[in-house]
């Protein structure tokens, strides 16, 4: 799993995902499920064949073995008749070789005279048939006592069949056979083969049928990916389209703030102070009440030209094109330090490349929010900061006023100042964002703009 690339397989339809996984765990299943009937099977015919031989073979030698409930060993008698029971018989061609076996694991009597009287460690088969089953083995004659079956090379089926007394029922010896097991040998090649094809055939069809829904199912979900994803592409052209006429209106907007600066520098403040020299002259011409009049419509005057050179500075807009950001915002901070008499902190990390629109935005958004840390904060611990994090712009104004107790969640809505909404209005047009809240690290209030400089070249 370390070495998987989840690359690769995100780029796979679902219905060739489908196929590598519906196809391993469907293989998997098919050699479970063909295993685990397999061994069924063959557990089946083995115990039922089992079963019919011990049955049948006890008939005959139960008889003649009831005297080991009174005896350790059989007797010579018994022995030379089951002797006779399995040569040249019937009985015989089936069972090649027998053990009878007494408790411990000792041979009393057998068809290889060699293992009689020997002592044999007792296999979880001989334990249970003294417990009264019926045990059987194909094929399995790997233990000790099995070499001489073993020499045969032929297949076998190892039978283990309690021996009961017949008055009492109780388990005296354990009657062990080796039957030929050619034709179950055959019968099992066959049930195997057929239990195989059963369960690969029903993986097969259920495989088809599944990979049929999930075909059907992956071709509408490509479709319907198609779809949005010209939607998508449409969308994102028609952002573009509006981001860029929202760009291109508030450059159009600051050039007409600028020329209205101009205007008003350059038209009524000149005559404004044309009318307060004229005024000068005309002090020392009056006296009385109208002299009072006179210095009441001075001051008025030179007031009202004060308040157009205001407007008009804030109007107004540096060599946006030629400076970098931290000169315009330092520009920025410097003027409103003298224009409030109080001290702004600039923090600036360097940025490069910006276009005009985006040097625009961070100006007006410092500007104002500078005049609100003043309005609100009365200049307290005023402070700008920018920063650049991979594509995004973050520039931040703080102050260490009092913060607000409950944050103004409308703060943007009309009726609340053009200055904000307005300023929400350019950022949004650029793709940013901005955000007004308390600050974490103490007292006082924080606006934060964030920018996404991808959408907004």
């Amino acid at each position: 799993m370390a070495n998987f690339d989840f690359t690769a397989w995100s780029k796979l339809s679902l219905v060739q995902q489908f196929a590598l996984a519906g196809g391993v765990v469907m293989l998997v299943s098919a050699g479970l499920g063909g295993s685990v009937v397999s061994n069924r099977i063959e557990e089946v015919v083995v115990r039922n064949t089992a079963n019919a031989t011990a049955l049948y073979m006890e008939s005959f030698i139960a008889p003649l073995t009831q005297d080991l409930a009174r005896r350790t060993d059989m007797t010579e008698e018994s022995r030379v008749k089951i002797g006779e029971l399995l040569a040249d018989t019937a009985l015989g061609k089936r069972v090649v070789s027998f053990k009878i076996w007494r408790p411990g694991g000792l041979v009393v009597d057998a068809s290889n005279l060699e293992t009689v009287g020997k002592r044999f460690p007792p296999t979880e088969n001989l334990k249970k048939a003294w417990g009264g089953e019926v045990r059987a083995d194909f094929n399995d004659t790997k233990d000790e006592e099995d070499k001489a079956e073993h020499a045969l090379g032929i297949p076998l089926l190892e039978i283990y069949s309690p021996i009961r007394e017949i008055k009492s029922g109780k388990v005296i010896a354990v009657a062990e056979f080796y039957e030929v097991a050619t034709q179950l040998k055959q019968d099992l090649i066959r049930a195997r083969a057929m239990g195989w094809l059963t369960v690969a055939g029903s993986m097969l069809l259920i495989a088809v049928g599944l990979f049929a829904v999930v075909l059907r199912g992956s071709r509408t979900i490509d479709r319907q990916l198609g779809a949005l994803k010209d939607l998508v592409a449409r969308n994102l052209a028609l952002r573009l389209r509006v981001q860029g006429a929202a760009a291109r209106f508030a450059s159009v907007n600051d050039q007409a703030l600028r020329r209205i600066g101009a205007d008003l520098h350059d038209g009524p403040a000149q005559l404004m102070g044309f009318a307060a020299l004229r005024l000068d002259a005309l002090q020392g011409q009056v006296s009385g009440r109208a002299a009072e009049d006179l210095a009441a419509v001075q001051r008025a005057v030179k007031d009202s030209i004060l308040e157009i050179r205001s407007i008009a500075r804030g109007l107004s807009l540096p060599d946006i094109e030629q400076k970098s950001l931290e000169d315009i915002l330092r520009g920025v901070t410097e003027a409103h330090a003298a224009r409030t008499g109080t001290a702004v902190a600039l923090h600036c990390q360097a940025v490069s490349g910006l276009p005009a629109a985006v040097k625009i935005c961070c100006y007006r958004f410092v500007q104002e929010g500078l005049n609100n840390a003043w309005h609100h904060a009365e200049g307290q611990g005023q402070e700008v900061r920018v920063s650049l994090r991979g594509d995004l712009l973050e520039v931040l104004v703080l102050d260490r006023g009092a913060g607000f107790a409950q944050l103004p969640v409308d703060f943007l809505r009309e009726d609340a100042g053009l200055g904000l909404a307005g300023l929400a209005d350019r950022v949004e047009s650029l793709g940013g964002h901005i955000s007004f809240a308390n600050r974490s690290d103490g007292p006082g209030a924080q606006l934060r703009m964030t920018l996404d400089l991808k959408e907004a070249t």
